[in-house]
């Protein structure tokens, strides 16, 4: 297959780009800056530009390019940068893909689970409505800006991601060197659920995506069994060995992270109900497995 990817060099388009490309697939690399190579295409999310010429014959669009949320303290600019980088993004991309003569098979756009918002206790999947807040707002312009491809007959999914435990960058990446360290410890109370899936998983979770034509709309890409952030906590110490004594505050967190501190304290249980229900088959479902195939790495 030749299949398009935006956010090709972060964590996740990273680790795509490589599984597709060691089975074969031709890979073309949407890129914000004119195209240097031949796996290269121009685009433009703030200009909601795209080089359509780049993706004659895609038969997959895969857009998972946006801000990092966790990236930056939230101002208001930062703000306005996470939900224009995805909003603004998603048209550019749904449009282009419109557009086409013979259109790509599925466009698979990237999304979060913090469009359930704050669950607490109670489990969610994909039935569930959206929750109050700066993500989930973001969320539900973020899905909704891929109106014209489906509109345009594209079989068009969203990703739902939790947290992926990796070493090699997100949220999980700034974990490990401070847990490695004996310096990890849980946040607030740690009480709040920790919707997780390891990388490997979630590539796994996006080629399914992509292969199984009957799935269509909202997806969420996490592991079966979300946990508390204080059971992370004691899993690292577990699998890395080290003590895990420490706890931030609340206030700490507030202090360091402005109104991104409300969602690193929130808890999200999200179950991945039709991942499942599609027949995918999870190879590390546990957190103490998930961080053991990231160690290994």
């Amino acid at each position: 297959m030749r299949i398009a990817i935006t956010g090709s060099t972060g964590l996740i388009g990273t680790a795509l780009t490589r599984s597709l490309r060691s089975d074969g697939h031709e890979v073309v690399r949407l890129v914000r800056h004119p195209s240097r190579a031949g796996d290269e295409v121009e685009w433009d999310p703030a200009r909601q530009y795209v080089d359509v010429s780049g993706l004659y014959g895609c038969e997959a669009v895969v857009h998972l390019a946006g801000a990092g949320v966790g990236d930056h303290r939230w101002t208001e600019a930062y703000k306005q940068k996470i939900r224009d980088s995805r909003v603004l993004g998603t048209a550019a991309i749904a449009e282009a893909v419109a557009s086409l003569g013979t259109a790509p098979k599925v466009l698979l756009c990237g999304s979060a689970i913090g469009y359930y918002g704050d669950t607490g206790d109670r489990p969610v999947d994909e039935s569930a409505p959206p929750g109050e807040g700066f993500l989930p707002s973001v969320c539900v312009e973020w899905e909704g800006a891929a109106a014209p491809a489906s509109e345009a007959g594209v079989r068009t999914v969203f990703g739902r991601t939790g947290l992926v435990v990796s070493r090699e960058g997100g949220a999980w990446g700034r974990l490990f060197p401070i847990f490695r360290a004996g310096l990890g410890g849980r946040l607030g109370d740690g009480r709040q659920y920790w919707s997780f899936i390891s990388l490997h998983d979630h590539v796994a979770a996006l080629r399914h995506l992509i292969d199984t034509e009957s799935l269509s709309g909202p997806v969420n890409l996490t592991a079966p069994e979300p946990v508390t952030n204080r059971e992370v906590t004691a899993a690292m110490g577990r699998v890395l060995r080290r003590p895990t004594v420490f706890a931030v505050p609340a206030v700490a967190l507030r202090t360091a992270l402005g109104g991104f501190a409300e969602d690193v304290l929130g808890s999200q249980r999200v179950l991945p109900g039709r991942l499942l229900e599609s027949g995918f088959t999870f190879a590390f479902p546990k957190i103490d497995e998930s961080i053991a195939a990231a160690v290994r790495v």
